[in-house]
């Protein structure tokens, strides 16, 4: 397993992706959509967490000229997070609950899409291959012990006071 962290965070979008497609198969039960949104909403969070507590501050650290970039992303994890929080809360019954689901899977691919084609590679470019690995490595270790059910957004909360400082 390649622990560049740029590798890892593009298998946790890949994982997502199919769950997003499965959920937006025709004729998907009421019962499968319900466990492929628990599913979304446990990967999601451990994917912002590592992102928003090791990724996004190392590489505001190293490549200051991607810091509207990294804002850029918090703002987008945050959507996501207020989203996946209201949808920890809704059963597949609930009337908004597919509409929620889309839209949370539309903000997230826009993301995804953002972060492959435009900020990977400006990531990969501006560090060296030991950075990636090391920040892999430091992110496969937190995901051992990163949040799997959403809570308030306190650690976004905290990165972003911290970058207003």
């Amino acid at each position: 397993m390649s622990t560049d962290a740029i590798v890892l965070l593009k298998e946790d979008h890949k994982q997502v992706k199919a769950l997003f497609r499965q959920f937006q198969h025709k004729g998907t039960a009421d019962a499968v959509k319900g466990q492929l949104v628990e599913k979304m909403i446990e990967l999601l969070t451990v994917h912002t967490y590592i992102e928003n507590e090791c990724m996004y501050p190392e590489v505001r650290k190293a490549l200051p000229d991607l810091e509207d970039d990294i804002l850029e992303s918090y703002e987008e994890h945050h959507v996501a997070d207020v989203l996946i929080l209201e949808l920890a809360s809704m059963t597949p019954d609930d009337e908004r609950f597919d509409a929620k689901t889309t839209v949370l899977i539309e903000t997230v691919s826009h993301h995804i899409e953002e972060e492959e084609q435009d900020w990977f590679p400006k990531v990969r470019e501006g560090l060296t291959r030991s950075q990636l690995q090391d920040l892999g490595v430091r992110m496969v270790e937190m995901k051992k012990t990163a949040p799997h059910k959403p809570t308030e957004p306190k650690a976004l909360r905290k990165a972003l006071d911290a970058i207003r400082a």
